[in-house]
């Protein structure tokens, strides 16, 4: 079930929160947690009932684990139990997710005759792995109190973050789904939950799809653009990942907190980092988080001097690529980033002597280029695609690209503002709504407050009803077909 779908904003969402607070209100209070818990199993069932039985079974096999750690004390034995919980997580986050890709370079490699398996990837996959090794591994170090059957389903299964995020710890989620008062109705919650529910959707909706067609328009076509085209065809996903991402956080945010759950910040104005160490301080919070405490402090971090620190550097960084998809693509833009971090911290006093307009130019510009291979489906594509940026053969920007900027609403009020006036803007200005987008878009990534900045000091005004109540009807009459967000494919 998608977020920006009618059956979810117009059924699921409000029979969710209305029922949810009633049971807690008139029932026993595990009442309300599993009817949490179903809805968001109906959530994850929705689009695909196969996927249902996975993480299922995913969650038994951990919570058996979990108790298995808690009443065992011999040594080996808890270790044997830890690595066989890891080998299934891990194995099972393969299988779907990876077993084709390595099935077919193993082939054109050996010139075997492996069987490549179309699999189904379920959905959330990496998230909901990945949230369940670090409880494992947490319960191994006895870094879990007791939690009953149902609290944990909820910490993997809730709805908000099921999907794509954030990447939660049990001390961040159960605790909160056992305190009685949070189950009590607040309105201040409740409002500033719909606003920045309303804000996400509209970031994704409005904008990340918008900049998605023209993305996916370039790259499918990338003989015919010149090198604006193709320049524009780079913004334009710059752009698409970014309000799809954070849209998605917001609307995760905003859903929880109007049912008085805080989860952790996700996403924090990445593109105005300064140096890419400081990007992924702000991108994927939660991710460079777990690889952090998971991967690189066990690989010893930076204990072991700067060459050690600079491998397990690199071995984050390719390890966070696979994890985003089975592609070369992905490894060569988590090579691509380890590289450009390792070099950072080799030379932080360079870094640090530069005005902060070029370092933050010379890091946008880096994201910007890796990002062509995160979204091409080749390595090949990618190269085609900066090649086309950097031998500037310019021709014009293509129909196409601009066309898709020239939304309906646009159209329409251009039609009122031509029958009043006699002027056609796109007659006089035919880039005028993509040169709109761009502006608006850098303007809200670099010049604005996020939405958590947002929440910080926001109150309730009727200001902020309107904008909510706008955002919301303006989002809903503007889905069209299925547009799935980008992390869900991860």
């Amino acid at each position: 079930m998608l977020f920006n779908s009618y059956i979810f904003v117009l059924v699921f969402l409000p029979v969710c929160i209305i029922g949810y607070f009633l049971l807690n209100h008139f029932a026993e209070p595990y009442a309300g947690k599993l009817f949490l818990l179903g809805m968001s199993l109906w959530f994850y069932g929705y689009f695909n009932i196969v996927y249902l039985p996975i993480i299922l079974v995913s969650m038994i096999v951990n919570y058996m684990v979990y108790v298995l750690l808690k009443s065992l004390w011999k040594p080996r034995v808890r270790m044997v139990l830890l690595i066989l919980a890891i080998i299934i997580d891990i194995g099972i986050l393969f299988y779907f997710k990876y077993y084709g890709f390595f099935a077919e370079n193993i082939n054109t490699v050996f010139r075997c005759d492996l069987t490549a398996k179309d699999l189904v990837l379920p959905l959330g996959i990496s998230f909901f792995t990945f949230q369940q090794l670090s409880f494992v591994i947490d319960a191994y170090r006895r870094e879990i109190s007791d939690y009953h059957w149902l609290e944990y389903g909820l910490f993997v299964t809730y709805f908000p973050q099921l999907i794509a995020g954030p990447i939660v710890t049990h001390d961040q989620l159960i605790s909160q789904f056992i305190d009685r008062d949070r189950g009590k109705i607040n309105w201040n919650n409740m409002a500033s939950g719909l606003y920045l529910f309303a804000l996400g959707m509209a970031k994704k909706v409005l904008i990340a799809d918008t900049f998605g067609n023209a993305a996916n328009w370039g790259f499918s076509n990338i003989g015919q653009l010149d090198s604006l085209s193709a320049f524009v065809t780079m913004l334009s996903y710059t752009f698409q990942i970014y309000f799809d991402f954070s849209g998605y956080c917001d609307m995760a945010l905003g859903m929880a907190r109007m049912m008085n759950i805080d989860l952790p910040i996700n996403f924090n104005s990445p593109y105005k980092s300064l140096t890419i160490l400081e990007f992924w301080n702000r991108w994927h919070i939660t991710l460079t988080r777990f690889f952090t405490k998971y991967v690189y402090i066990p690989l010893g971090g930076n204990r072991r001097g700067k060459g050690r620190t600079y491998i397990n550097i690199m071995i984050v960084f390719i390890a966070s690529g696979f994890w985003h998809g089975a592609n070369w693509t992905f490894l060569l833009w988590g090579m691509m980033h380890g590289i450009f971090s390792v070099i950072t911290k080799m030379q932080r006093s360079f870094f640090e002597r530069l005005p902060p307009f070029f370092s933050w130019f010379l890091t946008f510009g880096f994201i910007n280029g890796s990002w062509i291979f995160f979204r091409a489906d080749s390595v090949r594509d990618g190269l085609r695609l900066g090649w086309k940026i950097v031998n500037l053969k310019v021709t014009g920007i293509a129909g196409n690209l601009t066309d898709c900027f020239n939304l309906a609403e646009f159209r329409f009020l251009n039609r009122i503002l031509a029958n009043m006036t006699g002027i056609d803007i796109l007659e006089q200005f035919p880039y005028f709504y993509l040169g709109l987008f761009l502006v608006g878009a850098a303007v809200c990534t670099l010049g604005k407050k996020n939405a958590y900045e947002r929440m910080m000091d926001f109150s309730p005004t009727g200001g902020s009803l309107i904008i909510t109540v706008t955002l919301l009807l303006w989002s809903i009459c503007s889905f069209s077909g299925i547009s799935t967000f980008l992390y869900f494919n991860f």
